[in-house]
C-alpha cells in the first residue's frame, strides 16, 4: 500500500467528519455539461463527498478509492457502486461513462497512464473534471496563523503532489484542451472545534506527529483560540476551488 493510501486509511473517520462539503451549484454545472446523465464515476472518492451529490443528477454513480477504510467511513453510500481500485487501472468498460470527477486528489496520480485511462472510459463528448482547494480564508489574523503553520511548521512534511494544489492545478499538463468552470467556492459556517478537527485531517500533520511524537495542531490551538475570539461563535470560512476540466474525446 502506498503512503498516500496508508495516511488516508488512518484518517478516514476524521476525514468523513471534518472535511467541508462542495457547493451544490458545482454538481448542477457538471450534469449540465455531460452528454447524458446515465453513468458518472468519482475517482479517489474518499468518504463520498462528491459521490453523494452526483446521485441527484445521474442514473448510476460509481465511486472508487485505493483506501478501503475511506470507503467504509462514508455514510449513506448504499446506492452507489463502490469498489477499491487504482486510478490508473479501473475495471470498467471503455466508452461507458458520461462524467468522471476527481475531488481533491488528482495531484496524487496525474500521470499519462491516468489520463489515458480517462480517455478510454469516457464516451465521446464525456466530461472530465478535477478540482482542488488550498488554504481556507477566515480573517487576516486566523489566516496568518494557518498560513504560517502550513508553510513553516509543516514545510517538508507534505507528500509529493501537494505543490500542485498550491498551484491550483495549473502545473498539471492534461492531454486535452482545458475548459474553465465558473468560479465556485466552498463556503461554510464553522465553530472552533470544526477548525481544529479539519486541521487534524491534513496528511502533513499526521506525518509530523509520527516523527515528533506530539500533535502540532494541539500546540497551535491556544494561538488559534485567541485569534478566533468567542469559540462558541461560528465563523464564515471560504475555500476557492481550482479546476482542471476538459472533454478528452
Amino acid at each position: 500500500m502506498s503512503e498516500v493510501a496508508q495516511l488516508f486509511d488512518a484518517g478516514a473517520a476524521a476525514y468523513a467528519r471534518f472535511r467541508p462539503q462542495y457547493p451544490e451549484a458545482l454538481f448542477d454545472w457538471l450534469a449540465s455539461h455531460s452528454p447524458e446523465r446515465r453513468r458518472a464515476l468519482d475517482i479517489a472518492c474518499g468518504n463520498g463527498q462528491a459521490s453523494r451529490p452526483l446521485r441527484r443528477h445521474f442514473q448510476q454513480v460509481l465511486a472508487c478509492d485505493a483506501s478501503v477504510e475511506q470507503l467504509r467511513a462514508g455514510e449513506e453510500l448504499s446506492d452507489l457502486a463502490l469498489f477499491a481500485a487504482n486510478a490508473e487501472a479501473l475495471p470498467l468498460a471503455g466508452a461507458s461513462l458520461d462524467l468522471i470527477v476527481v475531488a481533491q486528489a488528482l495531484h496524487w496520480f496525474a500521470t499519462p497512464a491516468f489520463f489515458a485511462e480517462v480517455a478510454r472510459l469516457l464516451k465521446p463528448g464525456g466530461l472530465f473534471c478535477a478540482w482542488c482547494y488550498g488554504l481556507m480564508r477566515i480573517d487576516p489574523a486566523l489566516d496568518a496563523l494557518v498560513d504560517e503553520f502550513y508553510r513553516d511548521t509543516l514545510g517538508g512534511y507534505w507528500l509529493d503532489g501537494r505543490a500542485s494544489v498550491d498551484a491550483g492545478y495549473r502545473d498539471i499538463q492534461a492531454p486535452f484542451p482545458r475548459i474553465q468552470p465558473p468560479a465556485f467556492a466552498i463556503e461554510a459556517h464553522w465553530d472552533f472545534a470544526q477548525l481544529i478537527g479539519y486541521l487534524g485531517t491534513w496528511s502533513a500533520v499526521q506525518r509530523w506527529e509520527r516523527q515528533h511524537g506530539r500533535d502540532p495542531v494541539a500546540e497551535l490551538t491556544p494561538a488559534l483560540r485567541q485569534a478566533w475570539g468567542d469559540i462558541n461563535q461560528p465563523r464564515f470560512v471560504r475555500w476557492p476551488l481550482h479546476f482542471l476540466a476538459g472533454i478528452p474525446n
